[in-house]
């Protein structure tokens, strides 16, 4: 096996190389550092080990030694090994290191190189290190080294280089670079910028001069450019409309990635809490296999969600079981999953609930008919027992049910941090306000739809966003509709 230094860029997930996704899909040990995003360890297999050996400014977990030494040990049992490093694991990250350690112990390792936040950071904050007439080079230096102690770094001689300075880890230090770079012969007044926690949600820019730059407050991890660029502010990343505000996701974690990405895509910072799992019937599937054993004699097959949708596609042998009979569908999401599985739905309410269906449903064929609706193991009854009052013969049987997901005390304290919460389903409002209790909901609650809402409020929550189009995409519409325009939290 090998152990593998992986550059895990500088924060955002979308910037994690393939190569690196795809050696931590095989992972059996992730070792990670603080500036490694938490997300991208859900890429690494369920059952992978994950270490932290996170530093911090003036702490480490693992002293670097331990570090290299825990590399070559797990290298050594054979065990396949991704060491996950926040931006490029061989600027200013000691990859070098951990990489002789491996090759003096005789472990094969290889090395995916991470994009840099000296060169992420600036341009998420809308700085170009490079411009054609104003700069044609950038160096990159780290501010770790004290200037008092002599250190390795000459920063007069940096002042004379010309063109971009960006400065990593120099934070602490600042007061002193400063005073350098200016002894070196750079005016006060060349523009500065400090982006912390580039390309993340939480990214902040402050913009100054040479002169004020140290005035500033600055925290780390925060990535400094000094020169004509810094000047720029050529604004994308902060500019998006949910940027910034903390959003709640209580969707079960499988089907909420797209979700999830659509609101990073629009800046939001995204607290995956989910309320809910997707598990199996009681009876394992047994009633809706047998169900499907007799299609042929229903006129209709009814689904009201993607779950129900994909165990319905997943009990059928193929296509050829629903020959002659007609799907109905409610919702874009269940439409999807029936595609998926190349069956279009004959069916679709204009409105996405089961009231809808219901008006849209056709009449009981002379002589009669029968309808097997395929459904959550707790839902309305409102479907069944309208069909019922129409004259259809209908059958209920359980495709799914939903439990309790597990909730850890940082996923609690995050819920806490947020801005807003979102409730796609009726279930998981039930399990968050279980889990977490009415208390803990987020100020500003947004709903997929009226049924969703209902079950907000009989639990005594103040429905704030309501989607007008009752879907995922909706429900990302009225966000952006209804926040996009207020002030992040601070």
């Amino acid at each position: 096996m090998t152990v593998y230094l992986v550059g895990a860029g500088p924060g955002d997930p979308g910037l994690m190389t393939m190569r690196g996704a795809e050696v931590l899909a095989t992972a059996d040990v992730v070792v990670y550092d603080r500036l490694s995003v938490a997300s991208l360890l859900d890429l690494a297999p369920a059952s992978a080990e994950r270490i932290s050996v996170g530093k911090t400014p003036g702490r480490a977990t693992m002293p670097q030694s331990e570090i290299d030494a825990l590399l070559v040990d797990r290298g050594r049992r054979g065990q396949q090994v991704v060491r996950l490093k926040g931006g490029d694991p061989f600027v200013f990250a000691r990859g070098g290191e951990e990489a002789g350690a491996l090759l003096a112990a005789g472990v094969p390792f290889e090395v995916v190189p991470g994009i840099s936040s000296a060169i992420a950071a600036p341009a998420y904050a809308g700085i170009p290190v490079t411009m054609r007439h104003s700069s044609t080079s950038f160096t990159v230096i780290t501010g770790h080294e004290d200037p008092d102690k002599g250190g390795e770094i000459d920063w007069e001689t940096v002042a004379r280089l010309g063109g971009t300075i960006v400065i990593l880890m120099g934070v602490g230090r600042i007061a002193k670079i400063v005073a350098r770079l200016l002894a070196g012969g750079l005016d006060p007044d060349t523009p500065a910028a400090a982006v912390r926690w580039g390309s993340r949600p939480q990214q902040h820019t402050v913009r100054a001069t040479l002169g004020t730059l140290a005035d500033q407050h600055l925290e780390s991890p925060t990535t400094i450019v000094i020169g004509a660029v810094a000047a720029l502010d050529l604004a994308w990343f902060e500019s998006r409309p949910l940027f910034g505000r903390r959003v709640v996701v209580t969707r079960a974690r499988e089907q909420a990635s797209g979700f999830v990405r659509s609101l990073r895509q629009l800046g939001a910072d995204v607290v995956e809490a989910p309320a809910i799992v997707v598990a199996d019937p009681v009876d394992g599937g047994a009633a809706l296999a047998d169900a499907v054993t007799r299609l042929a004699t229903y006129d209709w097959v009814v689904v009201t969600s993607a779950n129900g949708a994909r165990r319905l596609l997943g009990a059928l042998h193929d296509g050829r079981d629903l020959g002659g009979v007609q799907v109905a569908a409610i919702g874009p999401g269940t439409v999807d999953a029936l595609r998926a599985g190349n069956i279009v739905a004959d069916l679709v309410p204009e409105r996405f609930v089961a009231e809808s269906l219901l008006e849209a449903f056709p009449a009981v064929p002379p002589g009669g008919g029968r309808v097997l609706l395929a459904r959550a193991a707790v839902a309305r009854d409102v479907l069944p027992d309208g069909l019922r009052a129409a004259g259809w013969q209908v059958d209920v049987v359980d495709a799914y049910r939903t439990e309790a997901a597990p909730i850890d005390d940082d996923t609690r304290a995050a819920v806490a941090a947020a801005d807003v919460i979102t409730f796609t389903s009726s279930s998981t409002v039930d399990r968050f306000v279980a889990a977490f209790g009415a208390d803990a909901v987020p100020p500003v609650v947004a709903s997929i739809g009226p049924v969703t809402s209902g079950t907000a409020r009989d639990h005594g929550l103040t429905v704030d966003i309501e989607a007008s189009d009752h879907s995922i995409p909706g429900l990302v519409d009225a966000l952006v509709k209804s926040i996009g325009s207020r002030p992040p939290s601070t």
